[in-house]
């Protein structure tokens, strides 16, 4: 008799143990349905879990047509064959609905392996992941986009009583009207061991040496958008607790602390909404948030001097924005903009790309960053170091703690399209809700974010030796 074991405590691990052979789908041989599209479509299953140990609604799962209700089945082949003693389905939205698993040893026929027993009750999980708190992610992340609740996400785990040799292909058989609700499959795993599989979290045991993070004392403020000046007295942030988002600042006192806020220069609040800066270096201050028309080189963004007056638009070449505002770091020399956009050609939602600036002083084209940096899901919120390596931004489309969390990546050549893959910054940092709007001050070795504690979004702020992020 097969033995089923259904996980919903769902956690993270930093390691595992290495007599443990574990491989993901590497390709899908055949599916019964498809809802297309660069999210949720049927090659979001493939590779490592992006939607755990968080759980949840996720653009990196699968999500078939009969989902709600009806019968699917999949066929996952992997990159090399092996022993396989468990076989573990990762169902991110409303779990328990595999019925039957078969796997092919090479001969090209499958034989069942393992089936549900008719004694299963429907289990109850509560994700990390709450609600989605994204903040109005699009740009600003000032509203709060609510979504239902998380419902049941779980592993479901086959372990076989005889472990089969020579595994390369896996069919697993789904009834969803098993449980109510929507439901989405995240990945699908095999193992020689009956070892419970389990997701992880890519971090690193130095930033939980961190200290706790400390809060920013604003009153009712809502922040986001934190740039220290280039002198490293000044703290600006953006805020919007009425229909006009404006500029604030805070300034450093004698014993290192920040002062109360005031708001900031008319100049820094002309716009009629959004209202923020990205870049204050000695030679520019960059500003973002004013108008733009769709279709010519205007990308909303523009440069002014140490007085706060207008010294020419940021201008992009066939810029196409399919949201009002975007997120963008730029270099201290100007020549390299790093941008968070929707546009055509992203892998789903927001993705990071970059553009040269030309001898005109306009920027070119463009160009998306890659796929080991951008998910199906959102990609923004980008600050990048000054050594033009060290890039630091938010997600929803890895495995996390919980809602978008803070990833650092590091450029590996010259063509600004090979990244290392993402690092998260750690359980200090992140939370299972939200975090976002980082700025990395270098002189001061600080870290500034937006967070969310006790449901209420604060400008938060903690240590990071500068070599912790660059040497990772």
């Amino acid at each position: 008799m097969k033995k089923s074991i259904l996980l919903f405590a769902i956690f993270f691990v930093l390691s595992s143990s290495q007599a443990q052979q574990i491989q993901w789908a590497s390709k899908v041989i055949k599916f019964s349905s498809d809802l297309g599209g660069k999210q949720n479509g049927i090659k979001r299953i493939l590779g490592k879990p992006d939607a755990f140990p968080q759980g949840g609604s996720s653009a990196n799962a699968w999500t078939p047509k009969k989902a709600l209700d009806g019968k699917e089945v999949i066929e996952v082949g992997f990159e090399k064959p092996q022993t396989v003693k468990q076989i573990a389905v990762f169902e991110n939205l409303n779990a328990g609905c595999v019925y039957k698993i078969e796997v092919d040893n090479g001969s090209g026929n499958y034989e069942t392996v393992w089936t549900r027993t008719r004694d299963w009750k429907t289990p109850i999980y509560k994700s990390t992941l709450t609600t989605d708190r994204s903040y109005y992610f699009k740009k600003k992340r000032r509203k709060v986009h609510e979504v239902p609740d998380v419902i049941n996400p779980g592993i479901e785990y086959a372990i076989l009583d005889n472990a089969v040799s020579g595994v390369v292909a896996v069919k697993v058989f789904f009834s969803f009207a098993l449980i109510p609700g929507q439901k989405q499959i995240d990945a699908i795993g095999i193992s020689d061991s009956e070892v419970p599989i389990e997701a992880k979290i890519n971090t690193n045991s130095i930033f939980e040496r961190l200290a706790n993070p400390e809060i920013i004392v604003l009153g009712d403020l809502i922040p986001s958008n934190p740039v220290v000046s280039f002198d490293g007295q000044k703290l600006f942030f953006s805020e919007r607790t009425n229909d006009k988002e404006r500029m604030f600042s805070c300034s450093k006192e004698t014993n290192d602390k920040w002062s109360n806020p005031v708001e900031e220069d008319q100049a820094l609040n002309q716009n009629a909404t959004y209202n923020y800066i990205l870049a204050h270096q000695p030679s520019f201050i960059l500003k973002g948030g004013l108008g733009y028309n769709r279709g010519t080189t205007d990308c909303g963004y523009e440069f002014l001097d140490a007085n706060y007056q207008s010294t020419g638009l940021l201008k992009i070449t066939a810029f196409n924005n399919y949201d009002e505002t975007t997120s963008a770091s730029i270099t201290n020399d100007q020549k390299i903009l790093v941008m968070g956009i929707e546009t055509d050609m992203t892998q789903g939602g927001m993705d990071l790309y970059f553009t040269n600036r030309k001898e005109d002083g306009t920027f070119g084209f463009l160009q998306n960053m890659g796929k080991i940096i951008n998910s199906a899901a959102d990609e923004g919120m980008v600050y990048l170091l000054s050594d033009q390596k060290t890039l630091l931004f938010s997600s929803n489309g890895f495995s996390s703690f919980g809602d978008y969390d803070i990833y650092v990546t590091h450029r590996l050549d010259d063509t600004w399209k090979k990244w290392s893959e993402p690092v998260n910054l750690g359980g200090k940092i992140n939370s299972s809700d939200y975090e976002g709007s980082c700025f990395y001050d270098e002189k001061s070795e600080t870290l500034y974010y937006t967070k969310w504690v006790n449901d209420k979004p604060t400008l938060s702020f903690v240590k990071i030796p500068l070599t912790d992020l660059t040497q990772l």
